[in-house]
């Protein structure tokens, strides 16, 4: 039989888990909602001077020389050549890749890193980082600030981001935006799925299957991701 395996604790344990008798709250209430909402504050005021720009998504765990890597650097760069910032979560990977590719092409790179026990510390290809220690508020900045998503193959974090993008358009909680899914080979099997079991059981309309494109070159997948975006002046004030 398989064990979880413990991993390293992160700060915002205390207000998911802390029920469980192995988990310290540090804080109380009043002091955890004081922090989220300095968290919140820190976010909208680092994020206010970014102008138009795209998010990128994708894995921690690609390398320098990978396809995806690479891939996710031309891309970046394509998004700052037609003059929008790039927005991802500021790690390694695909991350790192779409942030030196903004710096290849000239553009804001702008990360949004997340506290976590591995994988995740913030690359070097950054103009703009914040780290943060609540998922749902990051989450929030990247929908806030984002005028539209690439998303590039990736594991759960990537798989949560997109769904999450997908719910909040769907649900008109947020603006269409254009949401990008790279790569045909990784994306089609997954999209299979959804149509037939999703779509074709009734548990979402045929029509969501359109808030997603499906792209595999790096001038299609930039042409779509900037798809009627305003072109307007960006960077910082």
């Amino acid at each position: 039989m398989n064990s979880i395996p413990i991993l390293p604790s992160t700060f915002d344990q205390e207000i998911i888990r802390c029920d469980e008798p192995e988990i310290q709250a540090e804080l109380s209430d009043p002091e955890r909602l004081e922090k989220i909402h300095r968290e919140f504050d820190e976010g909208f005021r680092i994020m206010e001077p970014v102008g138009p720009a795209v998010c990128v998504f994708g894995s921690a765990r690609t390398r320098p020389g990978d396809a995806e890597y690479e891939q996710a650097r031309r891309v970046g760069a394509g998004i700052a050549n037609q003059g929008y910032g790039v927005i991802t979560g500021g790690g390694p990977g695909s991350m790192e890749a779409a942030n030196r590719g903004a710096k290849d092409g000239e553009g804001l790179s702008v990360g949004l890193n997340i506290e976590l026990p591995h994988e995740q510390s913030a690359n070097p290809f950054l103009d703009v980082s914040k780290e943060f220690h609540y998922f749902f508020v990051r989450k929030l900045m990247f929908v806030r600030y984002s005028w539209s998503f690439v998303i590039f193959p990736g594991g759960f974090g990537t798989l949560d981001e997109m769904f999450e993008v997908l719910t909040l358009i769907q649900t008109n909680k947020a603006r269409p935006h254009p949401v990008v899914l790279a790569g045909t080979d990784f994306w089609q099997e997954l999209i299979e799925w959804i149509a037939k079991r999703l779509a074709g059981e009734g548990r979402i309309s045929l029509s969501d299957m359109e808030l997603f494109t499906i792209c595999d070159e790096d001038d299609e997948i930039v042409e779509q991701a900037v798809k009627g975006l305003p072109h307007l002046p960006y960077g910082l004030a």
